[in-house]
């Protein structure tokens, strides 16, 4: 009788295990613990200085007008902000190479044309990034660089053409242009350019087109106190983890910031600091206007521009760019021992080496100097027995820095300088340079 009831037994036992096990079952999936809210960790802002865009990093230093009646230019910045503004309002259309790439002398012919003016970079703008500023209408904007841009209008008709001109390479693009308003444009380009001062053309043995003011300057000599960083803001953003940096003392004026990855030399004399990431480091191929942009992107992400800094050069095989320090629309330029660069090296999707000042310019006691002419200068290193003036593709004026670490000041000297062809270093023009001493700028 026993085994009478087994099965039932069973298959009640069963039925229970069953709705036990969907009881708890049904419990985990709708269970809520009571937690405490997590507190949100505050975000890190490694925002050093400022982030700029394209328009703010890629200017021209010189702008330089000519018609049948004058010759005129202006490397003042609020001008040539006025003109690049006024560009920025038109669009490029109809952009071709042209098909014969331009000998020097045919280049030297082209820029005494009349009824154009010429914009002048310090170094090779990528044609697709600099179409952040200037409007091209083009789908597939060509892998190509510029150092001069040229506009040419026609009397007649008050119309505009855009020449984008490299002087290495020869290469030669251009296209027409559509104003919003072709009068307004031409009153203020070519009309407003009246204003600016006298330039004239300096005859150089060789051709070479070469055209500099006419008229002295009155530039602001500069003195700035010296202000500083703290390195340790560059450490938190660009090591990975800041916590596992470990920081020495090499010596009196240097010391090194490093992990297991990534090391950074500080020199506390020359404000100057030196951070490499050996891992990062790569030879493969990259086109300049994507390195441009990457070395931008990377210095915006910690807000890098602590001062006014300009593009200024590149080279894709090195993974190279350079920006050039400015103050008061004039480039900086300084001796062998102290920078007013910021370089760097892109490697594999990040930075491998980043060279760069950490001191700050704020608000300088100022007074006024007077340059000579650009005509003066050129005739002055023309009869130097130092120089070979057919060498001369450029003159302009700029700074000079001296830091001063006694009286903890850094003071701008007003000069002109003198750029060789086939060197990338301006060198300082001096009153004495009819027979005295030639100074290199690196």
């Amino acid at each position: 009788m026993g085994l009478k009831y087994i099965e039932p037994i069973k298959s009640i036992v069963l039925l229970l295990l069953v709705l036990l096990s969907i009881t708890f079952t049904l419990s985990i999936w709708t269970y809520t613990p009571r937690l405490d809210p997590i507190e949100q960790s505050p975000t890190v802002d490694i925002s050093i200085g400022q982030r700029k865009n394209v328009k703010e990093i890629i200017k021209p230093y010189k702008f330089m007008i000519k018609n049948d009646e004058f010759m005129r230019g202006t490397t003042e910045q609020l001008d040539i902000d006025q003109i690049v503004n006024e560009m920025a309002t038109w669009k490029i259309t109809q952009l071709l190479r042209n098909p014969v790439e331009m000998n020097k002398k045919q280049m030297n012919e082209f820029f005494r044309q009349q009824n154009q003016f010429t914009l002048y970079f310090q170094g090779d703008v990528p044609l697709s990034v600099y179409d952040e500023i200037l409007e091209i209408e083009e789908v597939n904007i060509p892998q190509f660089s510029f150092d001069r841009l040229v506009v040419k209008w026609n009397p007649k008709d008050i119309s505009f053409e855009v020449h984008f001109l490299n002087r290495a390479s020869g290469i030669h693009y251009y296209g027409r242009v559509t104003p919003i308003d072709t009068m307004k444009s031409y009153r203020s380009l070519v009309v407003g350019s009246e204003a600016y001062k006298n330039y004239a053309e300096v005859l150089q043995p060789d051709g070479t087109y070469l055209a500099v003011s006419n008229e002295s300057l009155t530039i602001q000599k500069l003195t700035y106190f010296q202000e500083e960083l703290s390195p340790t803001r560059f450490r938190d953003a660009l090591f990975n983890d800041p916590n596992a940096v470990r920081r020495s003392q090499v010596d009196a004026t240097h010391e090194e910031f490093g992990d297991d990855h990534a090391s950074m030399i500080v020199d506390t004399d020359l404000k100057m600091l030196n951070f490499v990431h050996p891992a990062a480091e790569t030879s493969e191929s990259i086109k300049p206007s994507e390195l441009l942009i990457d070395v931008i992107d990377s210095i915006n992400e910690h807000g890098g521009w602590t001062n006014t800094y300009r593009f200024s050069h590149i080279n894709p095989s090195y993974r190279y760019v350079k920006f050039q320090l400015f103050t008061e629309g004039y480039p900086v330029h300084s001796n062998a021992k102290e920078t007013t660069e910021i370089a760097q090296f892109y490697g594999d999707d990040r930075v491998f080496r980043y060279i760069r000042p950490y001191y700050m310019l704020d608000d300088p006691l100022s007074e006024e100097v007077e340059l000579p002419s650009g005509v003066s200068v050129a005739n002055a290193l023309m009869n130097s027995d130092q120089l070979d003036f057919g060498t001369v593709e450029e003159i302009s004026v700029g700074y000079m820095m001296r830091h001063d670490p006694e009286q903890r000041v850094y003071v701008m000297e007003p000069s002109w300088f003198y750029l060789v062809k086939g060197n990338k270093n301006w060198k300082q023009y001096t009153p004495e340079q009819d027979g005295g001493e030639q100074y290199g700028l690196e």
